[in-house]
């Protein structure tokens, strides 16, 4: 064999080598090649949850390093706990499960509900979708069409078991007056407004204003139903006229009790991973979120679906989800009670 023959072997053989070492230089797309993530929506299908937690499915995947494929899995209960106790104590710990998750959940844990497995700091945010506002409303054929109106008379509304709407509720018939009794028996908000168009109950006690605008459109457009409150940190564009949960309050103590009830919102659809997964993983999924909120395809199948976008990315929900597990202790005390009352 010549030495230029020779030399060349050597250089192709170090041209393959140097490829082979760069192809397994990133763990994280060796780890997903090839695999599947789970995306788990702890709702049922149809709602605002689904749409969002199917929509990343579908656009998601190729973004994140060794692009695996994504499948979307209905796990509804308990207001969204059974999910999460089942990321927290089944579900593999390792990246390849996702969650949709209801934005309560830490103040589930913080107040001590029972049934809770999950600590959600040891979960991991990795962004959120929008903080648009949950809103309580009552039916159009309603005489009741505010809060001061609901101090007149008894209201029935109906809820999800273990939803935040309920715990609004109950907050402002103890500081306000209001005569809301909830009606907490109905499996998903589709069964609710049945209710609300038979006459039922006068309406629902929360619902997100994106939700709305997403699978009701043709109420919204109607104008179907009174918005009595809405809950959030601020009042939404669309929203102008509609007081904040907040606005209630008559001393800095109800304040500091409508804040925590209210502060989650701002991370009203986001999506987690459970705990103990390797932070290089962590990261690309979470700058995997980031990327498939600019996307434009993605964009353009969430506007056709109706569902409004406003980007969080998983650190910034992070401190939101731990600020509201911080919260004070007198404050957590009296949210637990409101919580658990009859």
């Amino acid at each position: 064999m010549s030495r230029a023959i020779a030399l060349s072997m050597t250089a192709a053989m170090s041209v393959s080598t140097l490829a082979l070492t760069s192809a397994r230089a990133d763990p994280v797309s060796e780890f997903y090649a090839g695999k599947t993530v789970d995306m788990i929506i702890g709702s049922l299908v149809g709602n605002d949850f689904d749409l969002r937690g199917r929509l990343i499915s579908r656009h998601m995947g190729k973004f994140i390093p060794g692009k695996p494929e994504m499948r979307a899995r209905n796990m509804p209960g308990g207001g969204g706990v059974v999910a999460m106790n089942h990321l927290a104590t089944r579900a593999p710990h390792d990246g390849t499960v996702l969650h949709m998750t209801f934005p309560n959940m830490g103040t589930v844990q913080a107040t001590g509900q029972v049934g809770v497995q999950f600590d959600m700091r040891k979960f991991f945010y990795i962004g959120n979708t929008t903080n648009s506002p949950n809103i309580l409303n009552t039916w159009h054929t309603s005489d009741i069409r505010t809060v001061e109106d609901a101090k007149k008379r008894e209201v029935v509304i109906g809820a999800n078991p273990g939803i935040t709407g309920i715990y609004y509720a109950r907050a402002l018939n103890e500081i306000v007056g209001t005569r809301f009794r909830i009606v907490s028996g109905y499996p998903g908000g589709g069964q609710i407004n049945i209710a609300m168009e038979a006459g039922e109950v006068e309406g629902r006690a929360s619902n997100t204003w994106a939700s709305w605008k997403a699978t009701k459109p043709d109420w919204v457009a109607q104008k179907k139903f009174h918005i009595l409150f809405q809950v959030g940190r601020e009042r939404h564009p669309d929203l102008k006229d509609v007081p904040l949960l907040t606005e209630f309050a008559t001393n800095e103590s109800d304040r500091k009790l409508l804040e925590f009830l209210s502060d989650p919102i701002a991370i009203a659809r986001a999506v987690v991973t459970t705990p103990n997964v390797p932070l290089d993983r962590v990261t690309a999924l979470r700058r995997a979120f980031d990327a498939v909120m600019k996307d434009p395809a993605f964009i353009e199948e969430a506007n056709k679906m109706g569902l409004d976008l406003d980007h969080m990315t998983g650190e910034e929900a992070q401190k939101i989800n731990n600020a509201v597990l911080d919260a004070p202790a007198d404050v957590i005390a009296r949210a637990k009670r409101i919580m658990e009352a009859p």
